[in-house]
């Protein structure tokens, strides 16, 4: 059994600083005409919200008790890496390796991870680091929903909505791989000008002549909108067909994008952690002014009140509607306490890592006992549900059985039988009536193979790849049913495909790895498994298929 290596004996440093720009700050242009709200957004946790790993690293160490792995974050002679080692590892599951840390995901406000990358033909695939740095725990821990995870997770796939939100000028993804762009991931570290006033370019060019976008001048939908792309979460996100968070531009309605739903259910039994935006909406002073009260009304988007002046900063934002006019005598309430947040909008911890509620938007006259934990019911990957999920839409917003059967799909995913049962029915309808795309089929084939049914799968899968959805996964899916069914050359022509793009996906480099073995060529069985370790070098199924030639219920004589 060999060790495991990354990094350290794969790829050279060229490889990755030549990625691009994505530390740089073009909004220097702006300070020129604009100093004043330049200095205070640059002190913002948006505008420090990505960059280069050079300028904002954070060292530290972490040891994985359930996986025995040790991490470690440093910048030895300026470079910074993530090393991991495992400690006192059994014969056979020896693992130890390095990656060259390229750029950090995060302010640090509440966290902090990086972003590394490994050559593949024709460019680079990028990576998560495994483990996260979080304020509230002052060091590292492993990243979001793999606390629990047996093997080092040393292949996590870059979101691209995750870089949307902490970066500007991010990159079309390419179309074929998970992890995978044209160049860098992005052009500007952090949430710059562009992020929310659209393209600067003009305004720059002529002078500061031509407008730029002014939130003042959009309808309250659509100022929202602006923040929402990134601050608004929900249980479930649906993109609109022909649309994607990538595309939207600032002025746009975010809903026009995008559907959010919550699971309803949940909210009936315990408390769940939801964005600020789903929590505003419930709160009496949102429902006594309608949408003329939207985010700005409460937040300056340039800057944030520094300490000391948060108590009057908020209490005067208060005011602008609680008056004497209106009732209210605000001299006379609670002269003891002028903290308006400390009582009606305390802060709760809660058990979500990305996107926790800090400060509770509900503004409750009397608010929950400060101290409850908010907590989501959930074990590892698979949620368990004490009642029927139960969806509904996040504010005044459409939504079409597309939309509702996609979002019960991603229930079902998680094990939910019930959201099966309806996800299938309102997808099925939606493709009797002509009306699927692409992705409705990639749906309904993934609910076909959960009920066993193979030849509706492989039809389904086939019409999403003949729709243009060009996805490794769906690729994948579709190779192994052909290949369960005898169309061994098409299913290998399609794995070839997918590995040749995305070595990482283990998954496809280890069906076509006991295809070759089928074809009686153990020795490219054994460097596709190779191939395999590479990129994930701790991955069980690959370790398992190296040292004992069994996968997929079959075994190979590999050695």
């Amino acid at each position: 059994m060999m060790v495991a290596m990354a990094g350290g004996m794969g790829w050279p440093l060229d490889v990755v600083t030549k990625a691009g720009s994505g530390g740089n700050d073009p909004d220097r242009r702006c300070a020129a005409c604009h100093a004043g709200v330049y200095a205070s957004w640059e002190k913002t946790a948006m505008a420090r919200g990505s960059g280069w790993a050079t300028e904002g690293l954070i060292r530290g160490s972490y040891f994985h008790e359930r996986s025995g792995v040790h991490y470690e974050v440093d910048g030895k002679d300026g470079e910074p890496r993530l090393r991991y080692e495992r400690e006192r590892p059994a014969p056979g599951e020896a693992l130890r390796g390095e990656e060259w840390l390229v750029y950090y995901i995060g302010s640090g406000r509440q966290g902090r991870t990086y972003l590394f990358a490994r050559p593949v033909e024709g460019g680079e695939l990028w990576y998560e680091a495994p483990v996260n740095w979080y304020a509230g725990k002052k060091g590292y821990e492993m990243a979001p929903a793999y606390e629990g995870a047996e093997r080092a997770p040393l292949a996590l796939p870059v979101e691209p909505n995750c870089l949307h939100c902490h970066a500007t000028g991010v990159a079309e993804p390419l179309p074929f791989a998970r992890n995978a762009w044209a160049g860098a991931p992005f052009r500007q570290g952090g949430v710059g000008c562009a992020a929310c006033h659209g393209d600067v370019e003009a305004h720059v060019a002529s002078g500061g002549k031509t407008p730029l976008l002014q939130l003042g001048t959009l309808t309250p939908e659509r100022q929202d909108s602006v923040c929402l792309q990134c601050h608004l979460e929900g249980d479930v996100m649906i993109q609109r067909a022909g649309h994607s968070l990538e595309g939207f531009k600032p002025g746009q309605d975010l809903f026009e994008t995008a559907v959010y739903f919550v699971n309803a259910s949940s909210a009936k039994s315990t408390l769940r952690a939801t964005s600020q935006y789903e929590a505003l909406l419930r709160s009496a002073c949102r429902r006594a002014v309608g949408a003329r009260m939207t985010c700005v009304t409460c937040h300056d988007p340039h800057g944030s009140p520094s300490a000391e002046e948060r108590v009057v900063h908020f209490r005067a934002r208060c005011l602008q509607c609680h008056t004497a006019a209106a009732g209210f005598e605000a001299a006379a309430h609670h002269p003891e306490q002028a903290d308006c947040v400390a009582c009606h909008m305390p802060r709760w911890d809660t058990s979500d890592i990305s996107h926790e509620q800090l400060t509770d938007h509900d503004i409750e006259v009397r608010p929950l006992v400060k101290g409850a934990t908010v907590t989501r019911r959930g074990n590892g990957d698979v949620t368990r549900f004490t009642d029927a999920v139960d969806l509904v839409v996040v504010g005044d917003v459409d939504a079409g059985d597309r939309e509702r059967g996609l979002a019960y799909t991603q229930y079902a995913e998680r094990g939910d039988k019930h959201s099966y049962v309806r996800a299938e029915s309102l997808l099925e309808k939606v493709e009797f009536l002509w009306k699927a795309d692409a992705v409705v089929h990639e749906d309904l084939g993934y609910l076909a193979v959960m009920c066993g049914d193979r030849a509706k799968a492989e039809t389904e899968y086939e019409a999403a790849l003949a729709m243009g959805k060009d996805d490794a996964v769906v690729s994948t899916d579709l190779a192994v049913l052909e290949a369960q069914s005898g169309d061994v050359a098409d299913a290998e022509t399609l794995l070839k495909q997918e590995t040749k793009r995305d070595p990482g996906l283990t998954t496809a480099v280890l069906n076509l790895a006991l295809l070759r073995w089928e074809k009686d060529n153990g020795d490219g069985a054994r460097e596709l498994v190779r191939v395999a370790l590479r990129y994930n070098p701790d991955d069980a199924a690959a370790r398992h298929f190296e040292e004992t030639g069994e996968y997929g219920g079959v075994h190979c004589r590999l050695r």
